[in-house]
């Protein structure tokens, strides 16, 4: 069990005073499908996005398992999983990577800009063909010069109507397998690249995504993040940090939700009775205490590991199907707990329940996790 430093506690602590700020209206901004960009301004204003990141670029400097912490404490106070959702996309997608493998020319011109949320990030590497299989990608990327030439599309571009800056990975090889796709720093206003509009979608709705079109798209050598052909393992680091710090903060979420149906069982009477001391609602709440519990270990296990430069290829599988599958079964109890109430989109319950669902599928689907793990113990190739 960690002991966090009073430091650690305040800087989680300064996030509770944004919080009912950025709760505000969310339901009525889920059904609206909108992006809150005034609760953006309080995300900005809070300086959370800059945690990670060097102080030099004004980033806060904090460690991963301190990040990690904070953002716990975001899904725990903020009722607005969609921003929150984004909040991490942003930071993960292009800030992580671009402080860890970009030119120091390239970060000095957009990392401040990161951490500060002047321009949003966004992630595009998957296709419409390709899916999970990044090796299926067709996106190209062409020298030219001084310049690549990118031509292609993607999909489910996680913040892409509202993003500044696009990470975009292209295949630079045509037979290169994964040391031929590279991946690129791209703003949003260079011609070529043409941003879609908003893609309907069942929850999460406040963290737009798009479609991402690339005709003659052309990009200076100098916005390649890493080095031509290492795109794969920049995704790879991104994905570590994808997973951790967005189901950080679905354990924050997990922990609130835990609260409210402890409160609502105790106060709701039914029957001459509190609907907690009957088993059917106790045990339900029993198994959210056992799966906040569970997901707490293994993401902030897996996390110590990471930042001690250990391997954690099955470590990670098993975190991302630990936190998103109880976060599903929690957020249906929850829904059963509040009964018709729960039902209702009044009340907010139904919304995690869409949320919950989008996580067995972003970074990765649970049957791609299982396959991971089973490779890793040698049943499978």
């Amino acid at each position: 069990m960690i002991e966090w430093t009073q430091e650690q506690r305040d800087l989680r602590a300064g996030i509770d005073q944004w919080c009912a700020g950025l709760s505000a209206d969310h339901v009525e901004l889920d059904a609206a499908a909108e992006f809150p960009w005034h609760k953006w301004k309080m995300v900005q204003e809070s300086g959370i996005a800059g945690l990670p990141f060097d102080e030099e670029y004004d980033g806060l400097g904090r460690d991963l398992l301190t990040t990690l912490y904070v953002l716990e404490g975001l899904g725990r106070g903020c009722r607005d999983s969609g921003l929150s959702f984004s909040l991490s996309t942003h930071m993960v997608s292009v800030g992580v990577p671009l402080q860890r493998f970009g030119a120091a020319a390239l970060k000095r011109a957009h990392l401040p800009r990161i951490v500060s949320g002047d321009a949003i990030g966004a992630h595009a590497i998957t296709e419409p063909d390709g899916g999970s299989d990044a090796l299926r990608m067709r996106t190209k990327a062409t020298r030219d010069g001084a310049d690549f030439v990118l031509d292609g599309s993607k999909t489910f571009v996680s913040n892409g109507p509202v993003a500044g800056l696009f990470m975009i990975y292209a295949r630079t090889h045509p037979k290169g397998g994964p040391l031929g796709i590279t991946a690129f720093l791209v703003e949003r206003d260079t011609p070529g690249l043409h941003v879609g509009n908003s893609i309907a979608k069942m929850g999460l709705r406040t963290s737009p995504l798009c479609e991402v079109f690339l005709d003659g798209c052309r990009v200076p050598a100098a916005n390649v993040v890493g080095k031509v052909g290492t795109g794969f393992l920049v995704l790879d680091y991104v994905m570590k940090w994808e997973i951790l710090c967005s189901f950080a903060i679905t354990l924050g979420e997990m922990r609130h939700r835990l609260d409210q149906c402890v409160d609502y069982a105790r106060e709701r009477v039914q029957f001459g009775q509190p609907i907690g001391s009957y088993q059917a609602i106790s045990h339900k709440i029993a198994d959210m205490k056992v799966g906040v519990e569970t997901t707490a270990k293994w993401i902030y296990d897996t996390a110590a590991k990471f930042a001690a430069g250990e391997s954690i290829t099955t470590d990670l599988a098993i975190t991302k199907l630990v936190a998103s599958e109880h976060n599903l079964a929690s957020a249906l109890a929850a829904v059963q707990i509040h009964g018709g109430n729960g039902y209702m989109a009044e009340y907010g319950v139904e919304k995690d329940l869409r949320n919950a669902v989008a996580g067995t599928i972003y970074s990765g689907t649970s049957e791609i996790q299982r396959n991971r793990v089973a490779a890793m113990l040698g049943v499978t190739k």
